[in-house]
C-alpha cells in the first residue's frame, strides 16, 4: 500500500493511492494511516491534489557514515555502532517544496537516503521484531550545510535548518529494504548510484539501536544513511532522489 498526505480542495488528509500513472486515484483516510485504515469514501485523481510530506514526525533520527564508501570519501572511518543525530520536525518538507539555502552557509549538500517510518510506539525492540514496528518506507534528502558541519564539530545546526529534510513522495508499506537501488540526480545528472545492501548497519539493527536510546512514536522517521557521491547544490538547481520500489522525491533549490 502507498500512503500519502495531500492538500485537496477542502483541506489536508491522509490517503492511500490506487492505480498508477494518469489513472491514479487517492482515497481519503478518515483519521490516521496507522493500523487498518478507515476510508471516508471520498477520492480524487492524484493529478488534482498536491502531495505533502507523507508524515509529520515528532522526531527524525538520522544515521551518519552508514555506507563505507561515503565515509571514505570524506576521510572518515565507519563507526562500530550506528552514529545517530537528530533533525528537527521543522526541517521536514514534501515533494516539490523548495530547499532553502541559508545565508549562514557557503556549501549545502544533498544526501539521498532510504527512510524508515515507524508505525507504533516502541522501546527496546529487538532487531528480530523490528519489522512489526515499521509502517513503511519513503525517500529522504538529508540536506547538510557541509561547511557548518565541519566548523561546528557537532551537526545540530548543519543538519537542522528549515527545509533540510525533504520526505516523499509517499510511504510504501510492502517493501523489503535489504537490497534496493538508490539514485540521486541534480538537474538530471546522476550523482549517487548505489544499493541499500551496502548499508553497514541494516534496517532492523538500526531500529533496535535507536529504540534502545529513545522511545519511537508512530510517524517518527529514521534516515538510514547516504551512499557516496554527495555534493553541493546551488540556487536554481533541482534534486531528484529515487529509491527502487517507492518512487522519486524531487525538490527545487532556492536561496532563503
Amino acid at each position: 500500500m502507498r500512503l500519502a498526505r495531500i492538500a485537496h480542495p477542502d483541506g489536508v488528509a491522509f490517503v492511500s493511492i490506487d492505480g498508477d500513472g494518469d489513472d491514479a486515484q487517492v482515497l481519503e483516510i478518515a483519521d490516521h494511516p496507522f493500523g487498518q485504515p478507515t476510508y471516508t469514501g471520498r477520492r480524487w485523481p492524484l493529478a488534482d491534489v498536491r502531495l505533502l510530506a507523507p508524515i509529520l514526525p515528532s522526531k527524525v533520527i538520522a544515521v551518519g557514515r552508514n555506507y563505507a564508501a561515503h565515509a571514505q570519501e570524506f576521510g572518515n572511518e565507519v563507526p562500530g555502532e550506528p552514529m545517530i543525530f537528530l533533525k528537527p520536525s521543522t526541517s521536514v518538507i514534501g515533494p516539490n517544496a523548495a530547499i532553502k539555502l541559508p545565508p549562514a552557509s557557503a556549501r549545502v549538500d544533498f544526501e539521498g537516503e532510504l527512510a524508515v517510518v515507524i508505525g507504533q510506539p516502541v522501546k527496546n525492540v529487538p532487531a528480530a521484531r523490528a519489522g512489526q514496528a515499521i509502517l513503511g518506507y519513503t525517500v529522504a534528502n538529508d540536506v547538510s550545510a557541509r561547511d557548518l558541519q565541519k566548523s561546528d564539530g557537532q551537526w545540530g545546526r548543519a543538519k537542522g535548518f528549515d527545509t533540510f529534510c525533504p520526505l516523499g513522495p509517499w510511504i510504501e508499506t510492502a517493501l523489503d529494504p535489504s537490497d534496493l537501488a538508490i539514485r540521486s540526480e541534480v538537474d538530471g545528472e546522476v550523482r549517487q548510484d548505489a544499493r541499500t545492501s551496502a548499508l553497514v548497519h541494516k534496517v532492523p539493527a538500526l531500529v533496535e539501536f535507536v529504540s534502545a536510546v529513545m522511545t519511537l512514536l508512530p510517524g517518527d522517521v529514521i534516515l538510514t544513511g547516504t551512499p557516496e557521491g554527495v555534493g553541493p547544490i546551488t540556487e536554481g538547481q533541482q534534486v531528484s532522489i529515487t529509491v527502487e520500489g517507492i518512487g522519486t522525491l524531487t525538490n527545487p533549490v532556492q536561496s532563503a
